[in-house]
């Protein structure tokens, strides 16, 4: 139960990371597609926010919880 919990968390962090790293990369290339938001660099320091929450995550799990293999 334990791997399959963490393979949960983990996948759903990497699939929001994915999302985000998406984003990132739409307003880098082609800002003028995002006309509703005004302030570009804020908009991607949103996204920038949210990608090291999701990573910060992932690293969690590989810090705390990896298995201890002997």
């Amino acid at each position: 139960m334990r791997d399959i919990l963490l393979t949960a968390v983990r996948a759903h962090a990497s699939g929001h990371i994915q999302k985000h790293k998406a984003n990132v990369e739409v307003y880098l290339q082609n800002a003028v597609g995002v006309g509703e938001h005004a302030d570009i660099i804020d908009t991607i320091e949103k996204e920038l926010d949210e990608l090291a929450r999701y990573t910060d995550q992932v690293d969690m799990i590989d810090k705390y919880f990896k298995e201890i293999k002997v």
